[in-house]
């Protein structure tokens, strides 16, 4: 899991390296696990938090976690059993309605998700009441995800090194109290160009978003960075993802919360 310290093997710092080419030259690369191996997570985990730190160092802020592989069908694909995570940074978030320029994407999708911003530090007594009473509250987003692998070629220790596959994500305005909202059965429906092109609900991410949230506070404190106050989470997607290209308006419905959307230019 996510390392407290980074032992620098070559092979780590050769993954990082490819990782962080591929972004700045906007070049897809060949799979990182052919260099680290499909299964080591720890190791893939130490990969991410290289060019996390390497961010950090450039400019990014983090702002929050977002969680992946929260779909029970993708896990049992990828062959793991729980979720990963990764980081949300200032400059990747974007202003709901806005247009997004394609040149700063990479092989994009888009999911539609429900996203918690929490009141509290979370760093014991990790039970849903304890967390619940934590978030201070939740809201639409749309997540865009992106890879830097080529062709989408991923399995566990490709998506892990890639920062969990993050890019962007736009928040909604509507923010609500957990108590008004049903987290497991609120409908949600993503459109593109106006056409229905994904639909699902919350119990498509672990029965409830809220399970996914508590599987990253436990991770996160176990590895001595626990989840702070003001931390946006991206809980999963609701649905499956959607590709999109240049000229195409992206928009996400989810029952109680206003639309979320963008355009691509």
């Amino acid at each position: 899991m996510f390392a407290k310290t980074v032992y620098m093997t070559t092979e780590i710092l050769i993954a990082a390296e490819i990782l962080w080419n591929a972004e700045k030259y906007h070049t897809p690369c060949p799979p990182i696990r052919e260099i680290i191996g499909g299964e080591n997570q720890e190791l893939a985990y130490q990969v991410q938090q290289i060019n996390v730190r390497k961010k950090i160092e450039n400019g990014s802020r983090i702002v929050g976690k977002k969680i992946g592989l929260t779909s029970f069908a993708v896990q049992k694909q990828l062959g793991v059993n729980q979720p990963d995570f990764g980081m949300l940074f200032h400059d990747t978030q974007i202003v709901n309605g806005v247009e997004v320029l394609m040149k700063d994407l990479m092989q994009p999708k888009a999911e539609a998700e429900i996203a918690f911003v929490l009141k509290n530090d979370l760093t014991k007594d990790f039970t849903l009441e304890n967390l619940i009473e934590s978030i201070d509250y939740c809201c639409a987003s749309i997540e865009i995800v992106g890879s830097r692998i080529e062709n989408w070629n991923i399995k566990i220790t490709d998506t892990i090194a890639d920062n969990a596959s993050a890019s962007h994500f736009i928040l909604g305005e509507k923010k609500l109290p957990l108590s008004e909202i049903d987290l497991v059965n609120c409908k949600m429906k993503l459109f593109k160009n106006g056409e229905l092109a994904s639909e699902g609900n919350g119990k498509a991410c672990m029965d409830n978003p809220l399970n996914a949230a508590l599987w990253l506070a436990e991770v996160m404190a176990k590895n001595g960075t626990p989840l702070q106050k003001g931390e946006i989470l991206l809980s999963g997607a609701l649905g499956p993802m959607v590709s999109f290209e240049k000229g195409d308006e992206i928009l996400a419905e989810i029952d109680g919360f206003d639309a979320v959307s963008f355009r691509v230019k």
